[in-house]
């Protein structure tokens, strides 16, 4: 069993950065997929961004192609989700993911069996 603790949502102006971090506990990250997804009420869950075990290889949505970056740190059992450029539509809910099953081929896919609490960010002048 692996928890997952999100921290560095806030209020931030449009076109202003957050980072966001994922401490995981219980179990190393080294062999899995780590992935960020955000929620806003009323809504499912959306897919954000993925990183493979190595780091080597990402995976981002569209609507945040080019202004997010994801990382990880597998010595500290941490990931990362550095934003840029907010907008106000990218106020949400963000939650940190990972799966049960090993990453055995370097390819950043979450489904995510396990999940944190999350954190709000919210993007407003």
């Amino acid at each position: 069993q692996v928890r997952l603790v999100e921290s560095g949502g806030g209020l931030v102006q449009p076109g202003g950065s957050l980072t966001l971090s994922c401490a995981a506990s219980g179990r190393s990250i080294n062999d899995y997929s780590m992935g960020w997804f955000r929620q806003t009420p009323g809504k499912e869950r959306d897919f954000v961004a993925a990183i493979s075990w190595s780091g080597n290889n990402k995976h981002y949505a569209d609507a945040v192609k080019g202004r997010f970056s994801i990382s990880r740190d597998n010595s500290k059992n941490t990931v990362s989700l550095q934003m840029n450029t907010l907008k106000p539509e990218d106020t949400a809910v963000y939650y940190c993911a990972t799966d049960n099953r090993p990453d055995y081929s370097d390819y950043p896919s979450v489904v995510g069996d396990f999940w944190g609490q999350g954190t709000q960010v919210t993007v407003s002048s």
